[in-house]
């Protein structure tokens, strides 16, 4: 059934079972490339084979014309694990200024509300798509962020050291969306048609240099290794069994590796179809998810107009090498580490250098 998301107020006993698919892929019909990935179709090939009883959440990361994209995550856990804040607030939603998709397509309740996560995605570069990779980078805050950002004044990173150093941060400091399950479906093509029989590129000059036999890794469902982690390190249960690598296209031209193609390929369908059985039996024996203490889904974000003129403030001291006292930027800028005092800090610092 499609999701209600008003269910997600009901305690588990009351609700029906909720999952959540992601499709990772970033191509896309409607602008370059013209074609949309393999995950779109796997995607909705599993929300039809899904027991209909289920509320059946999807999403499609690809690159869509103009659609806000997943902005970065501005690495606050470095500063302080206290000034990242869960659900992440660096971005809002309905932002002009900095239009985020996790925000706008409210992907941290829709995270909260589901039972079960299943994700789907290519291999690319030995990696996972950069959509994918954005995405797990931004539910960081899943893994410990503060619940509570009045506690450091919306981002002022001396609260946030200050609190990430008392007891109080001890009580705050939890896994929020611990208990569900996450399953992930990748796949790749070993470089289609462009690799040798040693492994490496054909058309790479000096062909020695490397033992391609030793790169990157054996088994390359471990591209996928960084986003399994986290969920595991986030208390989000990936078994063994539902972390699934297959092949397509392998010693075939790019362009003959489609959807349309892969769907008559026997071996890989019937591998696809046996991780969504896997999937259907784990989850369906695990059962629903209690809600963590501090939920995204119904979360209001705080509006404190004087905490966000007091951040803007700080950010325009530190041009004219203003630190507040005893702070970060200040031990830099006394040990000459950063050297980052500038009237134009959106500056490249090539253009910096050449001017």
């Amino acid at each position: 059934m499609k999701p209600n998301d008003k269910n997600a107020a009901l305690p588990p006993e009351k609700r029906p079972f909720r999952v959540l698919i992601i499709a990772g892929s970033q191509r896309k019909q409607y602008n370059c490339p013209g074609v949309d990935g393999k995950a779109r179709m796997l995607m909705l090939k599993m929300a039809d084979m899904l027991p209909q009883e289920w509320e059946i959440d999807y999403e499609d990361l690809s690159n869509a014309y103009k659609r806000e994209k997943i902005q970065s995550c501005n690495a606050c856990v470095s500063t302080s694990m206290a000034l990242c804040v869960w659900p992440c607030n660096c971005y809002s939603k309905g932002n002009r200024s900095e239009p985020d998709f996790m925000w706008n397509a409210d992907l941290y309740s829709r995270f909260d509300m589901a039972d079960a996560w299943f994700i789907i995605g290519p291999v690319n570069w030995y990696a996972p798509t950069s959509n994918l990779k954005l995405m797990f980078d931004r539910l960081v805050c899943m893994n410990g962020g503060n619940p509570d950002e009045t506690l450091i004044a919306h981002k002022d990173p001396e609260m946030a050291m200050k609190l990430e150093h008392s007891d109080k941060w001890k009580e705050l400091m939890i896994n929020h969306l611990e208990g569900r399950t996450a399953a992930f479906f990748c796949y790749g093509d070993q470089g289609g048609d462009e690799m040798n029989e040693g492994g490496r590129p054909k058309i790479l000059m000096h062909q020695a240099y490397f033992k391609a036999s030793e790169e990157p890794f054996k088994d390359m469902r471990q591209a996928y290794a960084p986003l399994v982690w986290q969920c595991r390190y986030g208390g989000i249960e990936v078994p063994d069994e539902l972390w699934k690598y297959v092949d397509s296209g392998v010693n075939k031209k790019y362009s003959d590796n489609q959807a349309e193609d892969v769907i008559h390929d026997k071996a890989y369908m019937d591998a696809f179809n046996t991780w969504v059985d896997s999937t259907i039996k784990f989850v369906s024996k695990k059962g629903k998810v209690q809600p963590g203490k501090y939920r995204a889904f119904g979360f209001k974000a705080h509006t404190n107009l004087w905490d966000e003129l007091m951040s803007g403030l700080r950010a325009f001291k530190l041009r004219f090498g203003k630190t507040p006292d005893n702070s970060s930027p200040e031990k830099q800028l006394k040990l000459d580490l950063n050297r980052d005092t500038t009237f134009h800090p959106k500056k490249f610092e090539g253009e910096k250098l050449r001017d």
